[in-house]
């Protein structure tokens, strides 16, 4: 049984962090693409209603293929964890269904009409079809975020009869406090995540002397909406939900930032290599007492290292939890930096001919990636060993009748399908991208059927 849990657990985990790829993406692309129409309405100048067909054709792909890599992880509920399902899915068997019923259909078909329906519409009707899909993006976004803070903060249940949860408090669940901050965090990050892309596709038109007009929009808008976007994720999102993690998952907190023992004062480590069986920072990097500010808004304050908790209660795997923190935020920090350097260099109108500039940029758009994966692999190895906080144990949600082999097979043709649906997504875009926003077929996608 132990195998197949940790069988289970790396196929859940390998098909979340893989499908969170394109969401990420497209959440963030929607909110731009509107801010191109916008921009395209107000001035009618083409280049910006051109970006927008363009960044609406990479959104469609990128749509479908996270459709695609999505459905499994609804079935393996059923396949993988059973008892769980059985356990909490009076609960989270709602948003989940309010996300597929009302959000995911309504950025579908607003999709279509905008990929397809311009002519038709007018230009009014077109921008209000690209505002539909991007409040059905993020729409989606909020119900999966609100199934997942139930999950870190369980509220508005009561327990059956056969010992399972069911929800009598909808509003409790929908407005959960964890969601809020851990909501705005995260669409923040994947504006982040679209604005890099964005701008890195600019930066290659420009360097390669191409489609230079739509370049420059691409590149400005990526680095302006890109640099707001990061400072609202470090503050006050994240700031707000690392103070959620403070009062809800103390324990969570103290493995994230690798402080073993209870202090006064409490400094933050920059750098540092946890030794859980000496407990303790090999080679720490410290800030004096700015954990304690930063958390109680104290700089004297008590701050709970992971000796105040019973071991049992420790998260799983804290090296991995307290890397993934500082990656996360290490990446966050460089982010700020680029993108506050990119719009000086907006400002006194050199960062289309600064080359080395252009090159970061370019080059940068992995990382955001990596940076929003670290963010969700912090919440989730945070939360253990827990599945529902403090209400169900992970060891105690998994299908029981599915074997390890069996999870292994699955987990392997898993890999394969998507190591195939992944080439195909790059070969798409590159495509597009190769093609331009100048595109003779630029105004519509090709008719799969």
């Amino acid at each position: 049984m132990d195998d197949a849990l940790l069988i289970h657990r790396i196929q859940f985990a390998f098909t979340a962090a893989y499908h969170y790829l394109f969401p990420q993406l497209t959440m963030g692309l929607a909110l731009l693409i509107v801010i191109l129409k916008v921009a395209a309405l107000k001035t009618g100048a083409l280049p910006y209603n051109r970006g927008a067909r363009f960044w609406a054709k990479i959104f469609a792909i990128t749509f479908a293929v996270g459709v695609v890599t999505g459905i499994p992880m609804e079935f393996q509920f059923g396949t993988n964890w059973a008892r769980f399902s059985q356990y909490a899915g009076g609960v989270i068997g709602q948003t989940l269904g309010m996300e597929g019923m009302f959000a995911f259909f309504l950025e579908s078909s607003f999709l279509g009409l905008f990929i397809f329906g311009e002519k038709r519409l007018g230009p009014r009707a077109h921008l209000m079809s690209a505002v539909l899909v991007f409040l059905g993006s993020w729409l989606s976004g909020y119900f999966i975020i609100a199934t997942n803070a139930w999950m870190q903060n369980p509220t508005g249940y009561t327990v059956a009869a056969d010992g399972s949860l069911q929800l009598n408090d909808f509003w409790a669940l929908l407005l959960n406090p964890w969601a809020g901050w851990q909501y705005f965090h995260n669409m923040a990050g994947s504006v982040v995540t679209a604005s890099f892309v964005m701008a890195s596709v600019g930066a290659f038109y420009l360097l390669t002397n191409r489609d230079s007009d739509d370049g420059r929009i691409f590149v400005r808008l990526g680095l302006v909406t890109g640099l707001i976007a990061t400072i609202l994720v470090i503050f006050p999102t994240g700031d707000g939900q690392g103070k959620n993690v403070a009062l809800h998952q103390p324990a969570t907190l103290a493995a994230m930032e690798g402080l073993f023992r209870t202090e006064e004062g409490a400094p933050l480590t920059l750098i540092g290599q946890p030794d859980v069986e000496k407990l303790r920072l090999d080679n720490p990097v410290h800030i004096p007492k700015l954990l304690s500010f930063l958390t109680y808004e104290r700089w004297n304050a008590q701050v709970k290292g992971l000796d105040a908790f019973p071991r049992e209660h420790w998260p799983d795997n804290i090296p991995l939890l307290y890397y993934s923190y500082h990656i996360m935020v290490g990446l966050g920090t460089i982010f700020a930096a680029i993108l506050a350097i990119g719009t000086i260099l907006l400002r006194k109108r050199r960062v289309f001919t600064a080359r080395p500039f252009l090159w970061i940029l370019m080059l940068g758009f992995p990382f955001p990636f990596i940076a929003n994966t670290a963010g969700w692999m912090t919440a989730e190895l945070g939360r253990q060993p827990w599945l529902v906080y403090n209400l169900l144990r992970t060891s105690s949600g998994t299908s029981t009748m599915v074997s390890a082999g069996s999870g292994v097979f699955s987990l392997l043709g898993f890999l394969g399908l998507y190591f195939v649906v992944g080439i195909l997504f790059l070969f798409l875009v590159i495509k597009t991208i190769n093609e331009g926003p100048d595109h003779p077929a630029g105004h519509q996608l090709p008719h799969s059927g």
